[in-house]
């Protein structure tokens, strides 16, 4: 039998906010988009604003109808993931396994490790009130044999909640709660199930896997094993790449900067099309150089986590630079990127020039995949764009 948790940071970016400015305690505190403006949603809120009946994804013009006096922030990404790193740090000290689902959920495989620390519930209470006196952020813990039993369990005693469903117990845990307690039943397949009698989840359980299956597909037997207590009991865990480069020999040994930029710039840009299409950031760049008597130098750079061709050249190239004091000729030039990190796609809700330029990115690199990498080119100046062969310019 498995034992995994599901953790929930409760509100976390409003329990960042509250963090870093106290003066928001017990408020109704909204994170996300500009009501002024009315555009964005609503990316988090404070349960004193949910009193208002704010949610998550909520358009941030609807939220300040419902709650014109709330707090409306637009957030701090950098620290919510400085914060999101912090958590996962006391939480690899004592699980064997970790998988982060989202930047505020992690589930952990605690299989075996009752020897270890004694009572599961017990190990949770230790966990939520270490995290609460080392970072200050609140918690919910759900515990069960599978990822879906814990996530459930999470969700039933918030904020600061810990529920713990015994193996074996659930189907009866399950069988009270409205249907769309089942993570992935949304508003459409309520009302699709509600059309049909089904209310609560002890409801699916009273037909067969032969009636959702019929009625719904694949999607169906998924939905009535879940509802029957059964669900995914091992952590996916990413294995990334160590590293993703490019390099290259020049044809004959090279000593013009204005060459060598050009090449570096070029070689920063299929790195970085490679880190966005992995949905990754990178947290160290790193440079090749190599003389034409085979000297090779390398260097690297620590970074805020980034996926942008700017960010990587511009770092790259100053690499290049302080590597480079010969007034030999360059046989050899790379660059590189490590220290990965998924992209925090929460961060999308916030509208700012770094996510107009983040979607625009990714824009880029869809049209590169569809049309080739040279169909759509940045450049560094006017002058880059009488390069030949480079297909369309634009500057970055």
């Amino acid at each position: 039998m498995r034992t995994i948790f599901h953790l929930d940071l409760d509100a976390f970016f409003v329990s960042v906010e509250r963090i870093l400015d106290p003066k928001l305690n017990d408020k109704p505190v909204i994170v996300g988009g500009d009501p002024k403006y009315g555009r964005g949603v609503v990316a988090a809120c404070s349960y004193e604003a949910r009193a208002f009946g704010l949610h998550s994804a909520m358009p941030i013009r609807t939220a300040y109808k419902l709650c014109p006096q709330g707090i409306y922030l637009h957030g701090h990404g950098d620290e919510y993931t400085r914060f999101s790193k912090a958590v996962k740090n006391i939480l690899e000290q004592y699980a064997p396994q970790i998988e982060q689902a989202s930047i505020d959920e992690f589930y952990l495989d605690m299989t075996g490790t009752q020897k270890m620390y004694g009572s599961m519930f017990g190990f949770a209470t230790r966990l939520q009130k270490e995290i609460w006196g080392k970072i200050g952020l609140p918690i919910s813990i759900g515990i069960g044999s599978n990822k879906t039993i814990a996530k459930i369990g999470s969700d039933c005693m918030k904020p600061k909640g810990i529920t713990y469903i015994i193996p074996g117990m659930e189907k009866e845990f399950l069988s009270p709660m409205p249907v769309e307690t089942i993570p992935g039943v949304g508003k459409v397949m309520r009302q699709s199930l509600n059309s049909r009698g089904i209310y609560r989840i002890g409801d699916i359980t009273t037909l067969s896997s032969d009636y959702f299956g019929t009625a719904f597909g694949k999607y169906g037997i998924d939905l009535w094993r879940k509802a029957n207590g059964e669900g995914t009991e091992y952590l996916t865990i990413q294995r990334t790449r160590k590293s993703i480069s490019r390099e290259t020999t020049f044809g004959n040994d090279v000593t013009s900067e204005e060459e060598i930029k050009n090449t570096l710039f070029y070689l920063t840009g299929k790195v970085a099309q490679s880190v966005r299409k992995k949905g990754w950031e990178a947290s160290t760049v790193d440079i090749k150089l190599r003389y034409t008597d085979f000297q090779t130098l390398t260097r690297a750079k620590t970074i805020k986590p980034s996926d942008d061709d700017k960010v990587i050249f511009e770092t790259a190239w100053d690499l290049m630079q302080r590597a480079r004091t010969r007034r030999v000729g360059v046989r050899l030039i790379g660059v590189g990127v490590t220290s990965f990190s998924l992209l925090n796609e929460q961060e999308f809700l916030f509208e700012d020039y770094e996510v107009k330029r983040k979607k625009m990115l990714r824009a880029v690199t869809r049209v590169r995949d569809k049309f080739g990498y040279e169909s759509l080119m940045f450049g560094r100046t006017e002058e880059d764009k009488k390069l030949k062969g480079m297909g369309n310019y634009f500057q970055v």
